[in-house]
């Protein structure tokens, strides 16, 4: 499938069932032991250096309809809303989920951040538009100061949405999106991501599994809350090794909203438009004000439709060492 323009392959079969009591104790499992079978699937010759991932797992809650593991070119992460969206469709069209009914279905995944609430449009049988509710996101800093070489002293905000990741302006790299190249974007927030790293210790409320930096995303800088809510705001989600998000980034887009709510540029269900590199767009509103442990957190309503491109079976011969996987960038 894909959501945007953002590729994600959901693996129905064929991958050893992690081990664990819990759906991080399964990535961890994954990580020590089955590793091979994510750089079989993400990298090339079959994957290439921006695929994307889920693998359907047991969940460890009844509360929860299906459980996913995400995985990308450096390992695994703890949000994707991208692969809610399109597994939102695929639980009510693959009937994981019992009864569906109109004019939405309601189907509850299990993450590795925790459950997210996700409504499928269904109507005479057919799949649509899906909306997922967030975790609760929240502002972790405002105002960080790093030194990024190439670019020199840069101001950040760093906001969780199921992931944490960095907020900057394209000015402040003194380019504008859409008049520079993805390669370009891609360098400065990748550096951007490795000096924060260095810099700032990450602390999660609730577990510490989920507390690192996970990228960078650069904006075009319009977040005024004057500013035309139809008309959309683009950003570029540079994550994990350097990876290219061709959709808005659906955890990117909720932690964009949690920034714009702390700051006063929007109010609740105000909704914005946002738009990813591939032109797609999301919709996206604060809907609830909550508290996640010591912080001032929202609940993020995020809209937009994943599609289905194919089905694909894969081997791996014995002697093929190339075929376990590689990539070049």
């Amino acid at each position: 499938m894909h959501t945007g323009g953002e590729p994600l392959r959901v693996i129905e079969s064929g991958f050893p069932s992690p081990q664990g009591d819990t759906i991080r104790d399964k990535i961890r499992n994954i990580r020590e032991h089955l590793d091979c079978y994510r750089k079989l699937l993400m990298y090339e010759p079959r994957g290439h250096y921006d695929m994307y991932g889920a693998l359907l797992v047991k969940a460890d809650t009844n509360d929860a309809d299906i459980a996913s593991i995400f995985m990308h070119n450096e390992g695994y992460s703890t949000m994707c809303g991208h692969a809610v969206i399109a597994l939102g469709r695929y639980a009510v069209d693959s009937g994981l989920v019992k009864n569906p009914c109109s004019p939405e279905t309601r189907v509850i995944i299990q993450c590795p951040c925790g459950l997210v609430e996700t409504f499928v449009e269904y109507e005479d049988g057919e799949t649509g538009n899906v909306r997922f509710n967030s975790v609760p996101a929240f502002v972790f800093a405002t105002d960080v100061g790093v030194e990024v070489p190439g670019y020199g002293h840069l101001t950040v905000d760093i906001v969780y949405g199921g992931a944490f990741y960095a907020f900057v302006a394209d000015s402040q790299y003194n380019f504008k999106l859409g008049e520079v190249s993805i390669e370009e974007i891609r360098k400065a927030g990748g550096a951007t991501t490795d000096a924060l790293k260095k810099k700032v210790k990450i602390t999660h409320p609730e577990n510490d599994d989920l507390a690192f930096l996970y990228g960078t995303i650069v904006t075009d800088g319009q977040d005024g809350q004057d500013g035309n809510s139809d008309t959309p705001s683009s950003n570029v989600c540079v994550f994990a090794e350097r990876q290219i998000d061709r959709s808005p980034c659906g955890s990117g887009v909720t932690a964009r909203i949690a920034r714009q709510y702390h700051k006063g540029f929007v109010k609740l269900g105000q909704a914005k438009q946002f738009q990813g590199p591939s032109k797609a767009k999301f919709s996206a509103k604060a809907i609830q004000e909550v508290m996640y442990g010591e912080y001032k957190a929202v609940v993020v309503e995020v809209s937009g439709k994943g599609h289905y491109c194919g089905s694909s079976r894969f081997s791996l011969e014995k002697d093929d060492v190339i075929g376990r996987g590689f990539l070049l960038q």
